[in-house]
């Protein structure tokens, strides 16, 4: 499924300022048709009340969707970029880490599909997420 084959600890290792970085989340398997990557629930993650902030969940469905359809398409033609995000926050995170599983519903020519599903510590469902990306032809430099 994977036009390029990158490790976690690769995905890691990219540039450090970014949100994902910020929100502590690290990439951590790679499989033929999913990837996965932890977020800690703390104070950087929490909202007011203690508990896992829902913009951050999005901010990881969101990283591991735009990291797996860039890893399907040839980067030297095509950008990925995100389309529209939705996420149903079913259950309170107040400490720990999430685990962030993505796999695809649709890969296209011209857009992805994604659904990512977050997990306690515990093993228990946290949040459902759907992430559209299009696919663009890269814009040539200047």
């Amino acid at each position: 499924m994977w036009h390029l084959t990158r490790t976690p600890e690769e995905l890691n290792s990219w540039p450090s300022k970014h949100i994902g970085t910020l929100l502590g989340i690290q990439f951590t398997e790679i499989t033929n048709d999913s990837i996965s990557a932890t977020m800690p629930v703390d104070e950087r993650t929490h909202q007011p009340f203690g508990i896992l902030h829902g913009g951050a969940s999005v901010v990881l469905a969101e990283t591991l969707g735009s990291i797996a359809s860039y890893l399907s398409i040839d980067p030297e033609k095509y950008i990925a970029v995100g389309l529209e995000v939705n996420a149903n926050h079913l259950r309170a995170v107040k400490n720990g880490k999430v685990t962030g599983i993505c796999k695809p519903i649709h890969i296209g020519a011209k857009t992805h599909v994604w659904e990512i599903r977050l997990y306690t510590d515990q093993n228990k469902l946290s949040c459902i997420s759907r992430l559209t990306v299009a696919i663009l032809p890269k814009p040539q430099e200047k």
